[in-house]
């Protein structure tokens, strides 16, 4: 193996590795899980909101923009998609939405926990070739299934995981840059 592959997967297993646990205060880590529910109005702009006011507050503004509009995806997922598993559900209650932000001076995972066990349809690649869509017609572009994608395109990567009292958690993150990241308070 190159020694460019060799930091790369080095990369990848440190940043799995402080993905897996809550960030510890003397790393210079930051932890916020907000609780919200599907069937509210303003679940999308709280969301979108409360990863603004994290973001901002950790002196990364650069990254609000992207971070927003990823999370609001995932939470848009939940609210059209999501439905709980048997045993979590609760007749006429609100469906669970749990975003989780984990920083540390060098990445920023989000997650999007809900209630259905029901895997995510990653998509594995494009839909159309990248010099295709210019010439394509907005008639022939997908209305629906491109917040996967979108989200892809933002994130340095995506994921899920299983929960183990039932439900899932999508993941993304998100890679500082090091002149940024110096920054993380």
């Amino acid at each position: 193996m190159d020694a460019g592959k060799a930091k790369s997967v080095s990369r990848e297993l440190d940043a799995y590795a402080h993905w897996f646990v809550a960030p510890d205060p003397s790393s210079d880590g930051h932890f916020l899980t907000l609780t919200l529910f599907a069937e509210f109005g303003d679940t999308g702009r709280m969301a979108r909101d409360m990863t603004a006011v994290f973001l901002r507050g950790a002196g990364l503004d650069a990254l609000v923009d992207d971070a927003r509009l990823a999370v609001s995806e995932l939470v848009g997922n939940v609210v059209n998609h999501a439905v709980p598993d048997r045993h979590l559900s609760r007749p006429g209650g609100c469906r669970r939405i749990d975003v989780i932000f984990k920083l540390y001076p060098r990445w920023l995972f989000i997650g999007v926990a809900d209630e259905d066990s029901t895997p995510p349809l990653l998509p594995a690649g494009e839909a159309f070739a990248p010099g295709l869509l210019g010439e394509l017609s907005e008639a022939v572009l997908p209305d629906t299934g491109r917040g996967l994608h979108i989200v892809q395109r933002l994130a340095t990567s995506v994921w899920w995981s299983a929960e183990d009292r039932g439900g899932k958690t999508v993941w993304c993150r998100f890679d500082l840059d090091p002149l940024t990241a110096d920054h993380v308070a």
